[in-house]
């Protein structure tokens, strides 16, 4: 493992190797279980990435599938050693976060903090991790009902924290936004928190902190038909790196299949291509806010 990776990349790194050589061979995972006298949940917790594997358990399990070419083996129990790592305990593994948010939304933090590019596409609202305050409370606070007043006041106070957590990596991570132009005119919260919503996201974009495009009304281009997800890339190296974060309803996940966020990738960069550029979207949004301007009281 020629360059320095965290143990939440080296975790990840081992446990797709894992599940991609078992599934390459077509054992379930209650054979490997079988097999190697483990628990059928030990072999899960591992491929889901709930627990890291020792370096000893490894070895065998990696000569079970085949796995023998010194160099790779090499780099697998490097890559488990790192991922045993004490790290320092994160702010979303307290309690309170744990209790509230879904493993999905987790995950999802841990990936934030670790990515060095994010591609986001939505056609709703704002991604969350550039919502402001207001805007996140006018958003969210609609699902009061359904969520609970505690739940949505976690998730909002977890939504400020991705959004510090971001801000305070904006020199080491790519942000590219694109928007379908029903974001920029959906006034959530009122004229006045919309502004303020948009004005942040025209100034991140003026000083390059992040690249931002927008899908106009009168464009003849095919609609993303799966929604709103973010693309993450953990390590610019890895070419199996990119993780998707999708919400549907009222659920979430995080997809990892090659294929999945591959074809995913293929139809953002189409779009983004046909999108407005920055200039005319950041003009977009300069409209946008004076017309909201001559509606505030």
């Amino acid at each position: 493992m020629a360059e320095a990776v965290s143990p939440t990349v080296a975790r990840r790194r081992v446990r797709l190797a894992l599940r991609e050589a078992r599934e390459s061979l077509s054992l379930t995972q209650q054979q490997v279980a079988d097999e190697m006298e483990w628990s059928l949940s030990k072999v899960i917790r591992i491929e889901n990435g709930d627990v890291t594997i020792a370096p000893n358990d490894l070895r065998p399990l990696l000569s079970r599938y085949g796995i023998k070419d010194r160099d790779r083996v090499s780099e697998l129990l490097t890559a488990a050693k790192i991922a045993r790592t004490r790290q320092r305990k994160a702010w979303y593994q307290a309690p309170e976060f744990r209790e509230m948010l879904s493993d999905a939304t987790l995950r999802l933090i841990e990936y934030e903090a670790e990515a060095v590019a994010i591609r986001s596409y939505s056609i709703y609202y704002m991604p969350g991790f550039l919502q402001t305050p207001d805007y996140a409370a006018a958003l969210t606070g609609k699902f009061a009902e359904d969520l609970g007043e505690a739940r949505v006041r976690v998730l909002l106070r977890t939504r400020e924290q991705r959004r510090q957590q971001l801000i305070a990596r904006l020199d080491a991570v790519e942000i590219y936004i694109l928007l379908e132009e029903s974001v920029l005119m959906r006034p959530i919260g009122g004229p006045a928190i919309f502004a303020d919503q948009l004005r942040e996201l025209r100034t991140a974009a003026k000083s390059g902190q992040l690249h931002l495009r927008m899908l106009p009304f009168d464009f003849d281009y095919p609609i993303d038909n799966n929604g709103t997800y973010d693309l993450m890339a953990l390590s610019g190296s890895d070419s199996d790196s990119e993780i998707m974060y999708r919400e549907n309803g009222m659920t979430d996940e995080i997809v990892e299949d090659r294929a999945t966020t591959a074809r995913h990738r293929l139809r953002f960069e189409h779009l983004w291509t046909l999108a407005a550029d920055e200039s005319d979207t950041i003009g977009r949004v300069d409209q946008r806010i004076k017309d909201l301007e001559t509606k505030s009281p």
